[in-house]
């Protein structure tokens, strides 16, 4: 264990973090310099008469696949398939980040953090708990930031059908409408609508461009869409009454599952509850009879309590979570 002033644990630490930062400068130099080569190649095939595709182009990243990044680990991290599903939730949360390098990243962050809290003496348990905790909460940020973005673009979604329809009586086309959309109506309803215009406008065919865009958000509501723009354009008929209709549906939709989330409130109220209590007269305890709440952890008895007890409040938890999740 580490003992002396503040002082002189800062003076052990300065070294090594500038080390630390030293060579990850050096490593970020030497895979610049690597890629230069490449960089002058794609510059000389650049075409000047194409600037405006590229300018197009540059808005939105159309790449299907994991993004590339650099290194060793980021590279071993982009075989895994738990890599591809990270890309797609950045994708759907509107990061332009790389899942490989984002990888990397936390892994370098919570390795970091966990020799940093062994370094000053701290329990070696404590520093991997708090190691995961770096590495796992930029992961449940991002998916909460990807939740948010498609809730709100579901309530979005009964706007948009209403106005495509309305553009498509006045006499616009399919992909006239689209831009319509990506100008009128805000993230994330404009964005993706503005990347199917973007794509279709460089060349790929409208049909493509919304099966991009279904299997990019994954929404079963705006596969539905997709369906009918397909079926339609193979068949005819009047799209614009389609949509009508499916924005009906939806909005009607929108309607019951509020009415299913103010009817099961009490429930989700009372797994917050049951959640909390047990914390909450443990800290009591703490303050009341320390030592006899410290019994849970300085005795095996105590000790295997506690564990059983955080392992069914967790499932308690999941399985009033799974009462109150009904699907509408």
């Amino acid at each position: 264990m580490l003992t002396g002033s503040p002082n002189d644990i800062l003076l052990i630490l300065a070294p090594l973090a500038g080390g630390v930062m030293l060579a990850y400068g050096a490593f970020q130099l030497a895979v610049d310099l690597r890629g230069n080569p490449r960089k002058k190649v794609i510059d000389r095939l650049k075409d000047d008469g194409n600037r405006r595709a590229e300018e197009a182009a540059k808005q939105v990243d159309f790449r299907r696949s994991t993004i590339d990044a650099t290194g060793i680990l980021a590279g071993y991290f982009a075989k895994m398939s738990l890599t591809q599903n990270l890309q797609r939730t950045l994708e759907q949360a509107n990061l332009n980040w790389s899942a490989p390098q984002v990888l990397v990243n936390v892994t370098a962050a919570a390795l970091v953090i966990t020799a940093a809290v062994m370094f000053v003496g701290v329990n070696p348990l404590a520093a991997i708990g708090a190691g995961v905790a770096v590495f796992v909460l930029p992961i449940i940020w991002l998916n909460g930031r990807r939740k948010a973005r498609l809730k709100k673009f579901v309530h979005q979604l009964p706007d948009v059908f209403e106005m495509l329809s309305q553009a498509l009586r006045a006499g616009h086309s399919l992909a006239s409408g689209m831009q319509l959309i990506s100008r009128e109506l805000p993230d994330p309803a404009g964005t993706e609508f503005g990347r199917v215009f973007h794509e279709q406008n460089l060349g790929l065919k409208v049909e493509d461009a919304l099966k991009n865009m279904a299997e990019r958000v994954d929404m079963l509501d705006v596969r539905f869409f997709v369906t009918a723009v397909l079926i339609q354009r193979q068949t005819g008929g009047d799209l614009a009454e389609v949509l009508d209709k499916i924005g009906k549906v939806i909005r009607s939709r929108i309607e019951l599952f509020g009415k299913v989330q103010a009817l099961t409130a009490e429930g989700r109220l009372s797994g917050y509850v049951l959640l909390a209590l047990p914390g909450i007269v443990f800290a009591v305890m703490l303050q009341v009879n320390r030592e006899y709440a410290m019994m849970l952890f300085t005795t095996d008895m105590g000790r295997m309590m506690l564990t059983a007890s955080v392992v069914m409040q967790i499932m308690g938890w999941l399985m009033i979570k799974k009462i109150i999740n009904i699907k509408v």
